[in-house]
Formats: C-alpha cells, structure tokens, sequence
C-alpha cells in the first residue's frame, strides 16, 4: 500500500498520522510545505518520499506533485487530515485517478447549506438553514424563523467568524463584521438551544470501526467569546450507555447519506428543547487535539489504528473505555505578557497521577486572544475512570489555577 500524506509537517501532530500510516505497514510519500531538512529525523524515517511545494491549498502545485509522485510508481490512496486541506485534496484525487473521499462528499463536508440540505433529504434533524449572499438574503430567512439566529462561513471550522444574532441592532453588526454587506457568502442558521456535544468516528467502507463521544462545558461560541470561562472538553467513557444510541445512530446515517466511505470524521450535535440536532461534519479527524484525549482514555493509539483502516481497511485495537479523559483551557487575566502562575504546584501535588499532558507557556510569552482557541496559552489535561469525578476536577483546575500577565 503506497499513501500520500498531505502537509505531514504542520501542525505538530500531523506526524502522528504519517507514523500510523508507516506501522501499519504503509509505504508513505509525504507532500508539504516545509523543505524536507526541516523535518524531524522520526518523521523523515517514516516516509519513502517527498515532495516539497509553496502550498498544499495551490491545487495547480498539489496536483503537479501528485503527478510526479505517480510518474515514479503506484499510489494507492491519498490522505489529508485537516480541514483547509481535503478539498484540495479531493480535486486532485480526482484528477489524479486515486480513490478516496470525493469532491461531491467533500463539498457536503464543508459547504454547511448544502450539507443541511442533503441531511434534511436523508431524515436527519438538523437546523433550519440557507445560504445567503446580500443582506436582504438574510433578512428574508430572519422574518422567516425569527430571532437568534447564527451567522458563519459557510465552510468555517469551530466558532472563527461566527455569530449570534438577537436583534436588528446585532444583525447590523454582524452583516458588517461577517462581511455580507460586502458580499461575502455565508450560512445562516436557526439558533438551537441546548447542550453541544461532538461524535468521532474512524470508518472503514462506510462502516463505523472506531467511535467516541465528548461534551463542550459550556459551549463553543460562548466559550470563544468569554474571557472569564476556562472552557472544557470532556470525551466520556460511557459511550455504550443507551443514552448516547440515538447521537450514535444519527452518526451512522449522516456517514451514509453524505457517502463517506474510509475517512475518519467529526460531528457536532446538540441536545435540547428540540431533541436532538445535527449540527455539521468535517470528513477528517477533530481538531484541539481530542484524539490525543482518546488514545490516553482508551490505551489506544488512534493514530495507528487510523494507520490499520486507511492500508489495511481494519481496525487493530479495541478502546477500553477505561477513563474519562478532559481538557481544560486557562485564559490569562487580559492581553499581554504572562508574567507567571499559581496554583500549578498544587494541581500537580494533588492530581499528577491523572495529569496526561498540560501546556504552560515560559514567563515572558506573549498571550494570545480568547478567540483564538482551546490551545491557545496555558491547558491541562487529566483522566479519570469516574466522568463526573473528572468534570469536577476541572472545574477545580479552572478555578484554581491562574495565569498572570504584565
């Protein structure tokens, strides 16, 4: 099996999915952004190929690489793993002759109208949506379904450029900040209330081989706008209770309906007044690093296993679902420069057993903003086998651990 790996440099964990590719067997040739002396050692070991290009989103530069990947022998598949990337990689899969995820199911992973349409038609409750182009394109789906509604990039990722609207006061705002009023082409969505969750999945041929659950404590736009919140992930380990059937069995009927075939995915969901509700997909695995959360609550390397699917079209391990896993995110008093902490050698006197892994940037950083993530500054992640004991950890983290800046 001879896989091509987009961008194996950038972020750091995309190393790890060429080291999954590799132990399960896998002949790898990477294409990125980075010479190849830039590269680590372990990460160069991995590969029997690369090709360097001014950028993996140049679909001209992608699919020239691709080609002389070819021109010197047999490639199986092709892989990308992040979202700026996979549809990119899906036209010059195409073009290019290599089976994997296509362009129609990567544009329905991306383009959220288009995807709410093709979910409504398969049965799946997801919120009242369009696409809109002008100002008044809006205005006409407000006097529709009415206030709040949310305004995003119609192939966004997290909560970047999104906003809540409650007024025609806040919709001013938001055709200007969102860039409507300029002509920019957004979804618009009716507000559902209620908790917001995601549901990962590894699948093989359109079956689920790998799958886990977490929870935003609170949820994400709230948690991107609010400085005082130390915001939560929490990936729970009781995932075969019956309560989870219903996110599960709506998962297997989105990965049917928008034809995804060996791909790993991610998708959000609420629960609330209205049941249940689909939120949106990425054909590719979560971000913020939950499958590090995963792998360290089910004493699974996620990574290979994703390795095992994609060469070998199997899993090779199963979760223990022995933990609870969560990461909590420490904001920073303002913007500035960390002048240090407290309260961090007694959660480590206290907790370091359950530590997994945690991030405090030296005295002397510069902060970055609220919006700009869940690992963005200071984090700590623990593992619990009991959920609730966990989720009382972080709170206890959240509270008590304070980074400090000058």
């Amino acid at each position: 099996m001879h896989v091509i790996f987009v961008e194996p440099g950038f972020p750091y964990n995309q190393r790890e999915f060429v080291r999954g590719l590799h132990e399960a067997g896998a002949a790898v040739t990477g294409i990125g952004e980075a010479p190849l002396e830039a590269l680590d050692h372990d990460l160069r070991s991995w590969m029997v190929g690369y090709e360097h290009v001014s950028s993996v989103c140049n679909e001209r530069a992608l699919y020239d690489a691709v080609r002389r990947v070819q021109s010197r022998g047999w490639v199986d598949r092709m892989e990308s793993t992040v979202e700026a990337h996979t549809m990119f990689a899906a036209k010059v899969r195409e073009s290019c002759g290599i089976p994997g995820t296509t362009v129609q199911t990567s544009f329905l992973c991306r383009d959220k109208p288009a995807m709410k349409e093709a979910l409504r038609q398969a049965d799946i409750p997801c919120a009242m949506s369009t696409g809109a182009n002008s100002p008044s394109e809006v205005r006409d789906f407000i006097d529709e379904v009415g206030y709040p509604v949310i305004i995003k990039p119609r192939d966004g990722a997290g909560a970047a450029g999104t906003f809540r609207v409650d007024d025609d006061a806040g919709l001013q705002q938001a055709l200007a900040d969102s860039g409507v009023d300029r002509g920019a082409s957004v979804a618009v969505e009716e507000f559902i209330e209620g908790h917001e969750g995601f549901y990962d999945t590894i699948s093989v041929d359109g079956k689920v081989v790998h799958e886990f659950i977490s929870h935003y404590y609170p949820n994400v736009l709230q948690a991107m706008r609010t400085r005082w919140i130390s915001p939560q992930i929490v990936a729970t380990n009781r995932i075969d209770a019956g309560s989870y059937d219903e996110v599960k069995l709506m998962g297997r009927k989105v990965i049917e309906a928008l034809g995804i075939g060996t791909s790993a995915t991610h998708m959000e969901w609420f629960f609330g007044p209205k049941g249940l509700k689909f939120s949106e997909i990425g054909c590719r695995p979560p971000g913020v690093g939950a499958w590090d959360l995963y792998c360290a609550s089910n004493e699974l390397d996620l990574y290979s296993e994703w390795g095992h699917a994609i060469a070998n079209g199997c899993g090779n391990g199963k979760p223990t679902r022995r933990y609870a896993a969560g990461h909590v995110t420490l904001r920073p008093e303002g913007d500035g420069v960390i002048s240090g902490y407290t309260g961090v050698d007694e959660l480590r006197a206290d907790w370091g057993a359950h530590i997994t892994d945690s991030h405090f940037p030296p005295p002397g950083s510069p902060t970055q903003p609220v919006e700009a993530g869940y690992m963005a500054n200071a984090w700590v992640r623990l593992r619990h086998a009991d959920y609730d004991t966990l989720v009382s950890m972080l709170d206890k983290v959240g509270e008590n651990v304070k980074v400090h800046v000058r």
